[in-house]
């Protein structure tokens, strides 16, 4: 029998109700060991960012080090998705503060030493590349470190979920993504159209994760609320207006 090869993660997150369930897919994982969680302005503000990402950390029984980061993009104006999220991004259930705080070290930093402490580590990213740029731009030889760059963003053969061209995690530092991409990380894009269609759970599948009667697998479903309806009456409205 083969021994499955840990696989080492550092993830950069704009922490709001999806990517609450992608940490805890890593943070859970028998093969994954997350090295660093680096927090950017997305979804929501940095600073309730980094707090979503502490308490789905503590959920998980996690201590991986939070490092908040940047708290708008490097050029434009900032625009959050608090309208799809909830104003915390967590579908505003009034979960209680973390005990934990963030690291005192900024993101940047945090990426460029987790990286050179673990070559060969697979860099994934969630949100605005905006930390991640940033880094690469403070320290370009991290670039050839990474194992693989793992990207959610982009729209290359849909629509898009901001306009009928963009993506958002893309739309809202388009300036990061375009330092990312010509950085020499060997990016690998997982745009908009594989986050669509099959990656959402159904109905009967939200009740079997349901049925595991944990907190956590609560959590899961429960902050993802508001995202849920958000998506309902986007397809009521596409439908209403085509008809």
């Amino acid at each position: 029998m083969l021994t499955p090869v840990t696989r080492t993660f550092l993830i950069d997150t704009d922490t709001a109700s999806d990517d609450a369930v992608a940490l805890i897919m890593a943070l859970r994982a028998p093969d994954v060991r997350v090295a660093a969680i680096t927090v950017v302005a997305g979804n929501v503000g940095v600073q309730q960012a980094t707090r979503n990402a502490l308490y789905t950390m503590e959920l998980c029984g996690s201590d991986v080090p939070v490092y908040a980061g940047a708290e708008k993009p490097l050029l434009r104006t900032y625009e959050n998705a608090t309208w799809f999220h909830g104003r915390d991004g967590l579908g505003d259930h009034n979960y209680p503060a973390p005990r934990k705080v963030a690291e005192k070290l900024q993101a940047v930093d945090a990426i460029i030493e987790t990286i050179e402490a673990n070559s060969g580590i697979v860099l994934v990213t969630l949100g605005p590349l905006t930390n991640v740029a940033l880094a690469v731009s403070k320290k370009p030889a991290i670039a050839t470190k990474v194992s693989r760059c793992v990207i959610m963003g982009g729209a290359p053969c849909c629509e898009g979920n901001v306009t009928p061209a963009a993506e958002y995690n893309i739309w809202v530092d388009p300036e990061a993504a375009r330092i990312v991409m010509r950085s020499g990380f060997p990016v690998e894009l997982i745009g908009w159209q594989l986050c669509r269609g099959d990656a959402v759970l159904r109905e009967s599948e939200i009740e079997k994760v349901e049925a595991f009667n944990t907190k956590l697998a609560h959590f899961a479903i429960e902050c993802n609320s508001h995202a849920r309806l958000s998506l309902v009456l986007t397809v009521h409205l596409r439908v209403g207006c085509a008809s």
